[in-house]
């Protein structure tokens, strides 16, 4: 069963990633934002947009196979590394900086999740089956 959870984590933490850059992507290549009907035309004249379209669909089921299985405290906080992965990619893909705060961010992020975990691991094992 952890080998699914890694496994569907990795999944779902990819998906999303996938679909934020393909967003960031689809509004660099339609720029200047402007609310007209040639911005929209260049918007969906993106096949990046689709590929986020998808990245989204992917997440939601990759999403909701998860919480069939998975305890939802960790679950849900495990699902937030996808804002880490967003923030390394971004930092690589679109040379964005990354500083204090996203760093600061990134170990309230990590540390939330070892609680959880660590707190659902004792919960578990004080649990009879």
């Amino acid at each position: 069963m952890k080998r699914f959870y890694l496994i569907g984590f990795l999944v779902l933490m990819a998906l999303d990633t996938f679909a934020q850059v393909s967003f960031k992507m689809a509004g660099n290549n339609a720029l200047p934002l402007e609310f007209t009907a040639s911005w929209f035309g260049r918007v969906f004249g993106q096949p990046w947009i689709y590929g986020a379209f998808l990245g989204y669909i992917g997440t939601f089921f990759a999403w909701m196979t998860l919480l069939k299985h998975a305890p939802i405290g960790p679950a849900f906080a495990a699902s937030h590394l996808e804002i880490v992965a967003v923030l390394v990619v971004s930092s690589l893909l679109f040379g964005e900086t990354i500083g204090w705060p996203q760093i600061t961010g990134t170990i309230f992020i990590l540390a939330g999740i070892v609680c959880l975990a660590i707190s659902e691991t004792r919960l578990a094992a004080k649990t009879p089956d």
